[in-house]
């Protein structure tokens, strides 16, 4: 199986949490069906990009980092840049930004997100089409700040939601804690 198709059947097997995830997953299928080129920079409608939800051995926290350009604390991720195996995506951003190496949790895509990227410099608008994946990571390990952030640590799950975060955060959140959407 392609490796573009190998995505479309895991997002498709996806089970998505509410309403709102299961409009996201509707807009990734789309987008991936429709792009070839769907896991390149280039691709100037948008892209598949892959982020990790990291969290402790006891789903009790999750590791953030305060991204410095969108000045919002976020979960680690990033682009695919031509490579299709997402979770290798997912697992080597988590290393690159904040140091920790992270054990996929399950098989499967944890969520799914699509969200616009304002236009910057040479950069116009666009979509990242975010596949996100559970991992967990030893809470006491060093973490290391990269140049792409201004921080990096370990939140409380009951303490996200007082960060400058967005909405898919909290559904991780929500996700973990087993709560309903």
């Amino acid at each position: 199986m392609k490796t573009r198709e190998r995505l479309l059947a895991a997002v498709q097997a996806h089970v998505p949490f509410n309403g709102h995830e299961a409009a996201m997953r509707e807009r990734i299928i789309d987008f991936v069906s429709r792009h070839e080129d769907c896991f390149e920079r280039a691709q100037q409608a948008g892209h598949v990009t892959a982020s990790a939800w990291v969290v402790n051995a006891s789903r009790t926290r999750a590791l953030l980092v305060h991204h410095a350009r969108l000045n919002r604390w976020l979960q680690p991720g990033g682009h695919c840049d031509g490579e299709a195996d997402v979770l290798a995506v997912a697992l080597r951003e988590t290393l690159e930004e904040t140091g920790l190496e992270a054990a996929p949790v399950g098989g499967g895509i944890f969520d799914v997100d699509a969200h616009e990227i304002p236009a910057r410099k040479q950069e116009p608008a666009h979509v990242h089409y975010d596949i996100r994946f559970l991992l967990e990571a030893d809470d006491q390990a060093e973490v290391v700040v990269s140049h792409e952030s201004h921080d990096v640590r370990w939140v409380a799950l009951g303490e996200v939601a007082a960060l400058n975060t967005d909405e898919s955060v909290l559904r991780l959140v929500a996700k973990t804690a087993g709560r309903p959407a």
